[in-house]
């Protein structure tokens, strides 16, 4: 089980079905996006809160995307992480 500070962002992975465009980046909060050899879109990154999550989700079904997955993710080190 991951614990994190309550204060600090999540960090997800949202998976949709097929290759979306860069520009998609920008309608989901500016999280990084992949594109997989399988067809499928991952958008990933820190994500605030729940609300924000939601909000995402929201967005993933008014546009009419398959969602494939949601996962929590551990986010990448920073440069001062080097304990």
């Amino acid at each position: 089980m991951m614990i994190r500070n309550e204060h600090e962002p999540g960090h997800y992975e949202l998976r949709v079905e097929g290759h979306l465009d860069e520009h998609w980046v920008e309608w989901f909060e500016h999280l990084e996006l992949t594109r997989a050899s399988d067809g499928t879109t991952a958008f990933y990154g820190p994500v605030a809160d729940q609300a924000a999550l939601h909000s995402l989700l929201n967005k993933v079904r008014d546009l009419g995307m398959v969602l494939i997955s949601v996962r929590m993710i551990t986010p990448p080190a920073g440069p001062d992480d080097g304990h």
